[in-house]
């Protein structure tokens, strides 16, 4: 295996464990609310300070990522999400109350903050070791690592729970983080002349490199990103694509068993099979946008995807809330969820395109753009879905959906941003 896929291997690990330490919360709130005396709309609260914080270090986490390179960046990030995924099983153990609420609030910031700049991050890494046509695969396959995460959450936990307790279940998953952690400060590196194991053959495979990461990057050079149209358009409807994703990933266990009446192991069980769907979505998605940018160019082959499957993850929502049966309607979030995750490759890639030297940069307000449609999103929800209006919550995501394909239409990722 060459260099570059062992590389791309820790970055889909990261991804993987970012996503099981983020959705396993969810989870185990179905045994935290009752034993704590937490409300539905307070775990919403949980939520939204972990997309806070997350959506906060997005761009300073990918400017910061320039600076000092993604290799000791994973280690740090890596290493205070861990201590911030720790915390929420432990805090039960000395606090009560409102002071343990304000606890697992901080953490789930804390948790937010450390893993806001693992994509932007990625992004670089794939700039440098990967050539341009393999952007979209090697993104929508971490996109697919991402959804494994969030797969292996519901009856990881929910078993965990039944045997055990919360407390063990959310420790004991984030364990082998450390793991990586440790491995990725062995055999890391920037980029790939750094790297020992490089040989002269796989450098010549990857041709002429790409320009530097703009280590000293400016306020000038931030601020012709932050007003670059291209930068703008993609990250508004990346705002709107979020929407949906964060209520399908967020709060579709729930769902399963307030609104479809589910068990909890069933729920559990059945709460796989959107993000699975979502992680095929991903890499499928982003095989396709690397054929279809080859065969009829970046800017055309990027918006193929978006273009379609958007509007088509819109009728798919309205199809589950109209489901009379449960399965079915586990089928149609399945399906929505993969026409969703479709579109990470191109999203990606676009914005790779655009910002070139400054891509951690720019992929770091791509994200906080996305994120922010889980700022919208989960207090929405929660509110709604507390008030049994779980169909209106959906409706919501159908025009999301509509509006975050539109903007696809102005979209020109061969527009580079003028300071790259």
């Amino acid at each position: 295996m060459r260099v570059r896929w062992k590389i791309f291997l820790f970055l889909f690990g990261f991804g993987l464990i970012a996503y099981l330490q983020q959705k396993s919360l969810t989870v185990a709130s179905y045994r935290m609310m009752p034993e704590l005396g937490l409300t539905q709309m307070q775990i919403g609260w949980l939520e939204t300070a972990f997309v806070v914080g997350y959506t906060l270090m997005q761009f300073p986490g990918g400017v910061l990522g320039q600076r000092l390179g993604a290799r000791a960046m994973f280690i740090a990030i890596s290493l205070v999400a861990f201590v911030a995924t720790m915390s929420t099983p432990l805090a039960p153990l000395v606090l009560q109350g409102s002071l343990l609420f304000g606890a697992l609030l901080g953490a789930q910031l804390l948790l937010g903050l450390a893993q806001g700049p693992i994509f932007p991050l990625s992004a670089g890494v794939f700039e440098t070791w990967f050539t341009a046509d393999k952007w979209p695969l090697v993104q929508g396959l971490q996109s697919l690592g991402l959804g494994l995460g969030a797969a292996l959450a519901p009856p990881l936990i929910s078993w965990l729970m039944s045997e055990f307790d919360w407390q063990r279940a959310l420790a004991w998953t984030t364990l082998p983080a450390l793991i990586l952690i440790g491995a990725w400060a062995w055999y890391g590196r920037n980029t790939p002349a750094e790297h020992p194991a490089v040989s002269a053959a796989e450098l010549a495979e990857l041709g002429p490199q790409p320009p530097r990461v703009n280590c000293a990057i400016s306020w000038p050079g931030v601020w012709a990103l932050m007003k670059n149209r291209d930068v703008l358009l993609l990250t508004g409807s990346y705002v709107c694509m979020n929407y949906v994703f964060y209520l399908l990933s967020n709060w579709c266990f729930l769902y399963l068993v307030q609104e479809r009446h589910f068990t909890m192991l069933e729920s559990g069980w059945l709460a796989t099979t959107p993000p699975l769907a979502a992680a095929v979505g991903a890499g499928v998605g982003g095989k396709l946008a690397s054929v279809l940018g080859t065969r009829y160019g970046i800017r055309k082959g990027l918006r193929i995807l978006p273009l379609i499957s958007l509007p088509a993850a819109g009728v798919l929502l309205f199809a589950a809330v109209d489901a009379a049966n449960g399965y079915v309607a586990v089928a149609a979030l399945a399906l929505c969820f993969a026409a969703v995750e479709l579109n990470e490759g191109p999203y990606w890639a676009a914005i790779m395109h655009v910002g070139r030297a400054d891509t951690m940069s720019a992929s770091g307000l791509l994200n906080t753009g996305g994120n922010l449609g889980g700022v919208i999103a989960l207090p929405v929800v929660g509110y709604l879905s507390g008030h049994h209006a779980w169909n209106t919550a959906f409706l919501i995501g159908m025009a999301f959906a509509a509006a975050s394909a539109a903007a696809w239409l102005w979209v020109d990722p061969t527009r580079r941003v003028a300071s790259a």
